[in-house]
């Protein structure tokens, strides 16, 4: 069937065809039909699972096959979402090992991405808690892919974005918890220096900041950084430690329609930025949160990526060396205050030293802002890919909308590296998404 393709970012938008995946012969079909490119619940942010010629819906797909309650691994299909996974076995004690911050993914998206998340400096990505995966390849067979079983394709497949297979099953090992509760520390920070200080001094095993990136001078970077470990029985009120995982349900809103353009200009930016800084540095200290409220907090927002208009969003996701992230950050920082395009959301975090054989991370620290599609918001992006070449950065392919290639692999030397293992291996005829067509991948 003809669909309108776009990530959650709405930008860009493609008309493809959409095949709903119910079984393996149904996928070896639509296979041969190639190129094509697999689909979780499309929250990747730009075209990293769009194809004009098939996008394999793979929502259906979406079986809890196995767990073992004494080790907490799941053996699942890669559409299972992850929100469903904490349903069924928080109330178990066990939780994602790692988690991007919406729980409205698949685990198999969530593994072809290698998301990270506000915990990578202690645990890694998910590919570290992935066990094996079930892969279909170009010729239809299916092939198990571990550590020890085809390890090459495993390696390439943890943050391949669904470029060297159609993942089908995965086993995942989840992380016990005694609670569904968050000790949270909240700690408002005048500028970046102390916002990374923060980050640099505290063991909290989870840690994110938002930060004003319209802020100028004295206050450019001021942040809030929000610090969290998973609460013991022992944290909670009296009257909840008997239930110690049940946890109040948060009421859902959603964004009833796309926001005029005149409605997203530097002036309402500001006020928002300015004012969310002030009402949450009055919430700073200590405190016990559910595990929805820490975690996923956008996601009581349904359809929020409307804020942003019908012209969609861009999101600009980089990493940046260690060595370099104070600089390359203020560098980047001033010219967006300067250019006064901001965004609502705003996220710092430091990732840890894990490199996955193409997945984004490398120890440093990481940026992401939401721009507003227009032409005056590529122009800036364009000149803050200069910015982040200068400083040793790379992009994360989950978020990326509009990068173009030749900055990707000036940036990132490993992807001249995957886009030729995936001809040698007979990949890139068959497996093909618009994002890796427009970056040659």
């Amino acid at each position: 069937m003809s669909a309108d393709l776009s990530g959650w970012g709405r930008y860009p938008r493609i008309e493809g065809r959409r095949i709903p995946v119910r079984d393996e012969d149904g996928l070896r079909a639509a296979m041969a039909d190639g190129p094509v490119i697999a689909r979780g619940n499309g929250r990747s942010y730009g075209d990293a699972a769009a194809q004009v010629g098939g996008t394999l819906d793979m929502r259906r797909m979406n079986r809890m096959l196995d767990f073992d309650a004494d080790t907490g691994v799941l053996t699942a299909e890669a559409g299972v979402i992850l929100g469903d996974v904490i349903a069924a076995f928080l109330p178990r004690g066990w939780f994602p090992p790692v988690t991007p911050g919406t729980k409205l993914v698949t685990l198999g998206g969530m593994i072809a991405a290698d998301v990270h998340g506000k915990n990578h400096r202690r645990d890694g990505t998910i590919g570290r808690h992935v066990l094996w995966v079930e892969v279909m390849g170009a010729d239809g067979e299916l092939r198990r892919a571990s550590r020890s079983e085809n390890s090459d394709l495993f390696a390439a497949t943890i943050g391949g974005m669904g470029l060297t297979g159609v993942i089908l099953r995965c086993a995942l090992q989840l992380a016990p918890v005694q609670t569904g509760w968050i000790r949270q520390e909240m700690i408002p920070t005048p500028d970046l220096d102390a916002a990374m200080e923060v980050f640099e001094r505290d063991a909290a095993q989870y840690a994110v900041a938002w930060f004003d990136c319209l802020a100028k001078g004295a206050d450019l970077g001021r942040s809030l950084v929000i610090l969290g470990d998973h609460a013991e029985p022992s944290d909670l009120p009296a009257n909840r430690r008997p239930v110690p995982f049940d946890v109040p349900v948060r009421k859902a809103r959603r964004v009833p329609l796309d926001a005029p353009g005149f409605a997203l200009n530097k002036y309402t930016l500001r006020a928002f930025n300015a004012l969310y800084y002030r009402v949450n540095a009055g919430k700073a200290g200590r405190s016990v949160v559910d595990w929805d409220s820490y975690f996923y907090p956008l996601d009581a927002v349904h359809e929020w990526n409307r804020i942003y208009g019908r012209r969609g969003f861009a999101q600009y996701q980089v990493v940046l060396p260690l060595e370099a992230s104070r600089d390359g950050l203020r560098t980047l920082l001033d010219v967006i205050a300067a250019a006064e395009q901001g965004s609502f959301l705003a996220v710092l975090k430091r990732l840890g030293p894990e490199k996955g054989q193409f997945s984004f991370p490398m120890e440093g620290y990481t940026l992401a802002l939401d721009f507003p599609v227009s032409p005056a918001a590529l122009r800036l992006l364009d000149r803050l890919d200069a910015i982040t070449l200068d400083h040793g950065g790379r992009y994360y392919l989950a978020k990326d909308s509009r990068v173009p290639a030749e900055v990707l692999h000036k940036a990132d030397p490993r992807a001249g590296e995957f886009a030729r293992a995936r001809q040698a291996a007979g990949y890139a005829g068959v497996f093909a998404s618009a994002q890796s067509e427009r970056l040659k991948l």
